[in-house]
């Protein structure tokens, strides 16, 4: 399994539902994972956001790759 990390798009089952969304902060074992529902049930209980061990999570699409040199070419 290859490492997720911030910004990538995984997709995961929420009570018994399937959602897609992305990952916004990291723990040891976890993600805070960003989605969208159009149930309200489910958006009242977790506003758009959970946090989900990684077993759990798929990855669908890596975050494009950014280098540092970009900004400090700007500030040059």
């Amino acid at each position: 399994m290859s490492s997720m990390k911030i910004g990538d798009q995984v997709s995961f089952k929420l009570e018994g539902q399937d959602f897609t969304g992305f990952i916004d902060k990291a723990y040891q074992n976890s993600f805070m994972v960003t989605f969208k529902s159009d149930d309200t049930e489910i958006l009242d209980k977790y506003h758009d956001r959970v946090v989900i061990n990684k077993k759990k999570l798929k990855l669908i699409k890596a975050a494009p790759e950014t280098t540092d040199t970009e900004a400090t070419d700007d500030e040059a």
